[in-house]
């Protein structure tokens, strides 16, 4: 047998992933699983992306610029200069293949092996593997769920910073939590990062789809990070295109930029198809958006009120993305949530939700939580509610809780 290397030994599995066997069997069995683990909104993409596709007149699927192509590169120039940072041009963009890629672009320009990157927690469970694949560690610096995981106390990260310390990794709005980083919070890190030269690589995928009036406040609003910020973007949650694998990373630091495109030149190039659906869809005008923000921002509410309402639970209602982190009145989620998938049934209906452990570099700290997803309709967003109910009642019984 061939031998496995380290890498792929110590390589993380993914919380939201890694119960797929166990729905499967669930729906082999008859089964309907409401899926509140994964972040695939049920939202319509776009028309003008689809009918972007549907009328490709191309006799060729040729490589694309390793940067990405002008077209696209210049259809996300106008909707930067469009949130008010006109000094950006199609020459600190560079396309990538959907978010994670620009993710291990900025990791991998940034680390050697054995540095560091400071990461609030909790954070996008991916965050592990991308830095496990490069050999860096993460420092977490832990938010509470009493404070609706607001940025912790900025002193807690200057204590965690040594010279193998790198960069700093925000999600904001936040994935898991929904957080959304103030402005003032965000200054803390700009004024950190610049004392002690690191970078700060804001992850702003989720942007926007912000609620209750807020604005997301991106790190490229502090220009005095010019060589010292990373921004992750991505198509995919923007205008539910997960599936084109459209993302970018944003620097206006032109060091870090070449050194990123040595990593794109490498890997050749981004998708083509997926850049024509993303030009696309970037010629509405906005009304999209502001529906689909509606949308989730009635979601929320269902959800999390409904959450609340449920005896033992705990969940902040959080400003921003589509997720929420709730604590249960369980021993261990982990252990609950494949309960859910492999004894507990009603009316042979069933949910499926995210352990939150993974998401932390303790998984202890979020043995009681779980991440939910409210990419689904209202109603069946109050059904898994009523099914959450019902079987943490059945397991408490159960298991003598």
């Amino acid at each position: 047998m061939p031998n496995i290397s380290n890498r792929a030994l110590h390589m993380p599995p993914s919380p939201v992933r890694k119960l797929v066997p166990f729905a499967l069997k669930a729906k082999q069995r008859g089964i309907k699983v409401y899926h509140l683990n994964i972040g695939q909104p049920d939202i319509e993409t776009p028309e003008t992306a689809l009918n972007a596709l549907k009328n490709i007149d191309l006799k060729v699927l040729e490589y694309a610029l390793s940067e990405g192509n002008i077209e696209y590169r210049k259809a996300l120039t106008d909707y930067y200069h469009s949130l008010g940072f006109n000094d950006l041009t199609a020459d600190n963009f560079i396309v990538t293949n959907g978010g994670s890629e620009a993710l291990n672009f900025a990791i991998s320009t940034l680390c050697d092996d054995g540095d560091e990157v400071i990461i609030p927690e909790p954070y996008y469970a991916n965050y592990n593997g991308f830095t496990s694949t490069f050999n860096v560690n993460v420092v977490a610096v832990p938010s509470t769920i009493d404070t609706g995981f607001a940025l912790p106390p900025i002193e807690e990260f200057e204590k965690k910073i040594t010279e193998k310390t790198r960069a700093i990794v925000i999600c904001n709005p936040g994935n898991p939590t929904g957080y959304l980083y103030t402005r003032e919070e965000l200054q803390k890190l700009a004024e950190i990062a610049l004392k002690y030269d690191i970078v700060v690589i804001s992850d702003e995928v989720y942007r926007e789809y912000v609620y209750d009036g807020k604005q997301q406040v991106s790190m490229l609003a502090f220009p005095e990070l010019a060589e010292n910020c990373i921004i992750i973007d991505s198509e995919s949650k923007r205008y539910s295109m997960c599936g084109v694998r459209i993302g970018c990373m944003i620097t206006r630091s032109k060091k870090i930029h070449d050194a990123a495109m040595l990593f794109a030149q490498a890997r050749l190039s981004p998708v083509l198809l997926g850049q024509i659906a993303a030009t696309a869809a970037h010629q509405n005008d906005g009304a999209y958006i502001r529906a689909v923000r509606e949308e989730y921002t009635h979601r929320r509410n269902v959800l999390v009120d409904a959450l609340n309402a449920i005896p033992g639970v705990i969940c902040p209602k959080p400003k921003g993305a589509f997720y929420c982190v709730a604590e249960l009145p369980v021993d261990d989620t982990e252990k609950f949530a494949q309960w859910l998938l492999e004894k507990y049934s009603n009316q042979n209906e069933t949910i499926m939700v995210a352990p939150a452990g993974g998401f932390y570099s303790n998984p202890e700290l979020g043995k009681k939580q779980v991440r939910i997803a409210y990419v689904l309709k209202e109603e069946d967003l109050k059904r898994s509610a009523a099914i959450l109910k019902d079987a943490l009642d059945q397991y408490k019984l159960e298991f003598s809780l």
